[in-house]
């Protein structure tokens, strides 16, 4: 008799990052500083066993902690590792609903398995760079549209107080 494949455990964006805490800063700002040195960095175990640190795994540490000292949540996955529809929506701060119709319009590429849409990190974040990138150009239009319409800075007219009678 066939056993079933263990399921993996549901995650959410909360259980994929790690932010720092304010009192994280400080210590923050020495490791960025002693990553800045761009040295031989060597990882110390508990029991003081030195091992050196790949080129990779420094790249990574580095954009971590500069991201963690914005105040920005980080979060390490495998980019082949498979999202559930939920997972990814969550992931987009988007409902499941809209998710499946980006899925089924062909904007994020994705695979069946039975009826369970299956959708790779890496697919995900390159949706949501292109999506950002659109966002982005967009605000920037719309900001210099107002400046050539004199709009910009302009403060938002008053209403007046409703009358009591």
């Amino acid at each position: 008799m066939a056993t079933a494949a263990p399921e993996r455990p549901t995650i959410s964006a909360e259980d994929l990052s790690v932010a720092a805490t304010e009192q994280d800063q400080p210590i923050l700002e020495q490791v960025r500083l002693l990553l800045a040195e761009q040295c031989e960095a060597k990882l110390v175990g508990p029991d003081g066993k030195e091992i050196a640190l790949p080129a990779a795994v420094f790249r990574v540490l580095s954009r971590v902690v500069e991201h963690m000292q914005r105040g920005d949540a980080v979060a390490v996955l495998p980019i082949h590792r498979e999202l559930t529809s939920q997972e990814a929506a969550d992931l987009l701060n988007v409902s499941r609903p809209y998710l499946v119709r980006l899925l089924e319009k062909g904007e994020i590429p994705y695979r069946r398995l039975n009826k369970h849409r299956r959708i790779k990190f890496g697919d995900l974040m390159a949706y949501k760079r292109q999506r950002d990138e659109r966002r982005r150009t967009a605000l920037d239009e719309l900001t210099e549209l107002s400046q050539e319409l004199g709009l910009y800075g302009v403060a938002p007219r008053e209403t007046a107080p409703p009358q009591s009678g």
